[in-house]
């Protein structure tokens, strides 16, 4: 795996080339599990550095289609209030690349099993130790930590979607949302 932004050129065509694969392979894994936690009432979504606009991007999507609460948060964040609110009725969706973040990230899924809440994972298809914490892992090829934000936000958007499917959400026609947004 490259480990420089010098190799981000290389890594954005190996990174398009294993989305169109990793898509259709997961796309029956993420309906499941979208099954599984579509009548809960709240979500958590965590991540760290490049990730944290993820989670905030996956927590917006269901929110704007499946009509539940969803909160976004940096993971290092969690302590300082959310934690509070998991519990096994919430599930919590953790962004887990095999980073620098890593360690700590796993920490922060330790918290949430440890109150008993949901765990839906993304993480690397080498990540051996993530399945032992976490209640359903969503997995993508490996890459270099700025371009996994574009491998991670597919699943999320996905999980969103067919979530709002199955509440009985018209995905095409989000409630109270406009097409463009002008800004004056």
């Amino acid at each position: 795996m490259a480990k420089s932004f010098s190799d981000i050129p290389v890594g954005l065509r190996m990174v398009l080339l294993r989305m169109r694969i990793r898509i259709r392979i997961s796309s029956l894994s993420i309906k499941s599990i979208a099954l599984k936690y579509a009548q809960a009432q709240n979500f958590f979504f965590l991540g760290r550095q490049y990730n944290f606009p993820v989670a905030l991007e996956g927590a917006l999507k269901l929110k704007e289609i499946s009509y539940i609460h969803a909160e976004g948060y940096h993971a290092a964040e969690m302590k300082h209030g959310p934690i509070a609110l998991i519990d096994e009725h919430t599930p919590s969706v953790v962004i887990a690349p095999l980073d620098s973040m890593y360690e700590k990230t796993m920490s922060n899924l330790q918290e949430v099993r440890a109150r008993r809440g949901p765990i839906i994972a993304r993480a690397f298809e080498s990540d051996t130790r993530i399945a032992k914490v976490a209640d359903e892992v969503i997995r993508l090829p490996e890459t270099i930590e700025p371009i996994f934000p574009l491998l991670a936000v597919i699943p999320l958007q996905l999980l969103a979607y067919h979530i709002a499917v199955a509440r009985g959400c018209d995905v095409d026609k989000p409630r109270n949302l406009a097409k463009s947004v002008t800004v004056e």
